[in-house]
């Protein structure tokens, strides 16, 4: 049976919930949007009902809704699934797999979340996929269909426990995937101390030093002190970091500053000074 494509008024549509992928501006976004200008939409969006109020979820095509309201275009091209939530999120997650230039985050979390599926089905995990009719374990039976190792899965699930602001340097590429993985075990408060303490040194940690950092919060070891001992170690890839002893300057030091704005308070300091060396300089011609 073929499916019966429809327009719909676009304010009916709505995206779908806890959807981990990004709408990202940019070249991709301005050729989309050239395309649908020229072509109109030539795939349409898959949606499912999503209210009595007569609405619908976006299960595929996030970015050509993305474009057709910036256009300024009012109705889409939709194809209308009965799907349950599980069906829908398996679908939705495929369907955004195809895109090119996947985010680390997306990716991470779009394989929780069929992997959550997977483990609501219960009963349904003794899926087959040999001719043998070997029983393969969720994380087996996904990391299969998906074509990556077992071991991949695994590591990109766990980048689900890190706080936004290390996942969002994961995505930016500051830190690489296989140390984010160390630092996705440490509890939430030694992530943000992790992360101050990333900003204050401008150094991020390698896979050894993340492997440390892990150790200690295992032992319940992991302090400011020790993650700043850690990632001041030179690196080669490290910016030179001044290193100045707090009780050197704790007579200026402004009362319960976080370092970050220890930091800010120095820098303005010496170019408050800069500029009275300037005017002492000028005066003394």
């Amino acid at each position: 049976m073929n499916d019966i494509i429809k327009n719909v008024d676009i304010a009916l549509l709505t995206p779908f919930e806890d959807h981990p992928f990004k709408l990202r501006d940019g070249e991709e976004l301005e050729e989309l949007m050239v395309s649908i200008k020229k072509n109109k939409i030539i795939e349409p969006l898959i949606v499912r009902p999503f209210s009595s109020a007569g609405k619908y979820e976006v299960i595929s095509g996030h970015r050509r809704l993305d474009a057709l309201k910036r256009l300024g275009i009012k109705e889409a091209p939709v194809i209308i699934k009965d799907l349950s939530d599980e069906e829908a999120i398996m679908m939705m997650v495929d369907s955004n797999l195809k895109r090119e230039n996947i985010l680390p985050s997306e990716k991470a979390f779009a394989y929780k979340m069929k992997l959550d599926v997977l483990k609501r089905q219960g009963a349904k995990t003794d899926l087959t996929f040999s001719q043998r009719g070997e029983r393969l374990r969720n994380n087996d039976y996904l990391a299969t269909q998906l074509g990556i190792g077992k071991e991949t899965l695994h590591r990109y699930v766990r980048l689900t426990y890190l706080i936004p602001e290390l996942l969002k340097m994961v995505d930016e590429g500051n830190i690489s995937v296989t140390p984010a993985v160390e630092l996705s075990y440490l509890k939430e408060n030694e992530q943000l101390m992790v992360y101050e303490e990333i900003c204050y040194l401008d150094a991020t940690p390698s896979l050894s030093q993340a492997q440390r950092l892990k150790a200690l919060s295992k032992d319940d070891e992991l302090t400011k002190d020790s993650i700043f001992t850690i990632l001041s170690e030179t690196k080669g890839n490290q910016k030179e970091v001044l290193k100045v002893p707090l009780d050197k300057i704790k007579v200026y030091r402004p009362k319960a500053s976080t370092y970050k704005e220890l930091e800010d308070f120095i820098i303005k300091a010496c170019a408050y000074y800069q500029r009275y060396l300037e005017r002492q300089k000028g005066r003394d011609r």
